[in-house]
């Protein structure tokens, strides 16, 4: 492994230009962290990465390398690229070992986040490290979200949750379990107990339906529930998934190795229009998990699937359009069935926040720093985008971050010029050990 790291970081050309952090939603600084590590400054390049970024060990596991920063790599235009995911993994685990990290200096000013997956945890991360006092509220027993309960623990261990939520209280942060806001609390109550802002990063949680006949029926769920908790489930032998987006290669091949012995996508496209990531797709082929194209389904029975075969008809205008082939129709047997067609936010909390505006799909609508229709509430990730990777909730997330304080600092009336990103590595500890 080390060998390997060390091979893979000494291809870096180390561009006057580099096109690899260009193509990093979040602007990862490569160049730099390649070169401290070579130079065996290791502490440099972690630090680089923690602030640039907090999530940057499992962005390093699970981003789609090959569409930002891998994929932008120079050497892939006539070789393979420099792995940069396996050495930023390498260098952010080091870090996490190492560095144990102590609290700012307090503003006196506090800050709710409602929701701890990727956005909610760099918000958490940025104001903190400013100075400010956060508290993440929860609706979950623990933190993380869709990374603690969307994504499989083989592509995403636990443990690495687990650090940094240790980092987090480290730094002062408090945490909230099991409470959802909206319901109990509401957002008026914490501006009453002196939250000077709020920032919402409560995700997509709400399973998008097909609307078909038989969705209810007891044989069916949906990909997020499944996600969740999979070993409460009993599927059969023969599992269904409907769905090709990288959700459904999730539950397609947890399936898998909970026992399940065949497992199916149905996918109303071909093989060329899959959504998941060309990856995500090909570890789920390999391992087993089967596809049949061109099948729309139309009604979920006790038996499977009754769908109808489509195929792509040319239009007038030179492009193609799908259609389905009434006449071709048939039922796909299986024990169980698992809806994978995307998801959408819950209502309760703007429901209980009605100066909060969204668009026809539920997600909040927000300017391009978070700032949503009311003042002093800020929002980003995917309950304002849809569905994202999580490099690209932590890029808005960012800006939300800065917003935020500005916000902050104009509403104390003068209090001063805005602070610089502190960090909370001025005093890191190593080993017991102050550097």
């Amino acid at each position: 492994m080390g060998k390997h790291i060390i091979e893979e970081a000494q291809r870096c050309l180390q561009c006057k230009n580099p096109q690899c952090q260009k193509g990093c939603p979040a602007g990862t600084p490569i160049k730099e962290m390649i070169a401290s590590m070579l130079r065996g400054d290791m502490l440099n390049a972690g630090e680089r990465l923690f602030m640039n970024n907090p999530l940057s060990v499992i962005c390093a596991l699970i981003c789609p390398h090959e569409k930002f920063c891998e994929g932008h790599c120079i050497l892939g235009r006539k070789q393979s690229p420099v792995q940069i995911s396996s050495i930023e993994n390498y260098i952010s685990s080091y870090f996490l070992d190492q560095v144990r990290l102590t609290p700012a200096i307090s503003t006196g000013k506090m800050v709710a986040v409602i929701g701890s997956g990727p956005a909610g945890i760099t918000v958490a991360f940025m104001l903190a490290q400013r100075g400010y006092g956060v508290t993440i509220f929860e609706s979950s027993e623990r933190i993380g979200g869709v990374l603690q309960y969307g994504i499989p623990e083989y592509r995403l261990p636990k443990s690495i949750l687990r650090e940094i939520e240790e980092m987090l209280v480290s730094i002062g942060v408090k945490i909230r379990p099991n409470i959802r806001i909206g319901p109990v609390l509401t957002i008026d109550d914490l501006f009453r107990d002196g939250y000077q802002s709020v920032f919402i990063g409560t995700g997509v949680w709400n399973p998008r339906p097909l609307r078909i006949p038989g969705e209810s029926l007891g044989h069916v769920h949906y990909a997020i529930n499944y996600l969740k908790n999979p070993d409460v489930y009993s599927l059969g032998r023969r599992v269904c998934v409907i769905g090709a987006g990288n959700v459904a290669m999730d539950v397609a091949r947890t399936a898998l190795r909970k026992g399940v012995r065949e497992v199916y996508v149905l996918y109303r496209r071909g093989e060329a229009d899959i959504p998941a990531t060309h990856y995500e797709y090909e570890y789920a082929r390999i391992e087993g998990v089967r596809f049949e194209f061109f099948k729309s389904p139309t009604a979920i029975v006790p038996e499977g699937v009754r769908y109808v075969e489509t195929e792509m008809r040319p239009c007038e205008d030179g492009t193609e359009a799908l259609y389905c082939v009434e006449e071709r129709t048939g039922l796909f047997a299986a024990d169980s069935v698992i809806i994978a067609a995307s998801q959408s936010p819950a209502n309760t909390l703007v429901s209980s926040t009605p100066d909060l505006q969204t668009n026809s799909s539920g997600l909040l609508l927000t300017g391009e720093d978070g700032q949503t229709s009311v003042p002093g509430i800020y929002a980003s990730g995917d309950v304002v985008t849809g569905a994202k990777t999580v490099v690209e909730a932590v890029r808005f997330s960012k800006k939300a971050a800065e917003a935020m304080v500005k916000y902050m600092e104009r509403e104390a009336k003068g209090s001063g010029e805005d602070r610089p990103l502190a960090s909370c590595l001025e005093n890191p500890v190593i080993k017991n050990k102050k550097i």
